[in-house]
């Protein structure tokens, strides 16, 4: 399958370093071959270089410098937020944030849930091949 994912106005990004990273973002321009103007309804406006933007396969159309709010629109009737967050990458970014604001007590309670779900698991085991045999 030929490469879909281009540098171009309208494509969807997700910031990979510093921190906002995991944030969405739309480029809106392209400065040059290094930089792009990424834009977001809540957000400024800014120039971000591309080895700090990861690229999505959503796109909207919107025109070169758009306003905020044509690109509020398009990302709205595109539902394009929403559609991210149920996407895998989505779900691996959720899934580590909510790992890392977990406390030390929930990741005991999550290793002794593991170890007692894997010991039934293994009492199950050897009554099946005792059975067998």
């Amino acid at each position: 399958m030929p490469f879909q994912r281009y540098v171009e106005v309208g494509r969807v990004v997700i910031i990979n370093y510093g921190k906002e990273y995991g944030k969405l973002y739309v480029i809106t321009d392209i400065v040059d071959q290094n930089r792009a103007l990424i834009d977001r309804p809540d957000e400024v406006r800014r120039i971000e270089n591309f080895k700090r933007l990861q690229l999505t396969d959503f796109k909207i159309e919107i025109p070169k410098l758009a306003k905020k709010k044509a690109l509020k629109e398009a990302l709205e009737s595109n539902d394009v937020f929403s559609k991210f967050e149920k996407s895998a990458w989505g779900q691996k970014l959720s899934a580590r944030v909510s790992k890392a604001t977990t406390t030390d007590f929930q990741r005991y309670q999550w290793s002794i849930a593991k170890t007692k779900k894997s010991q039934a698991v293994k009492k199950e085991l050897k009554k099946l091949q005792k059975a067998e045999s």
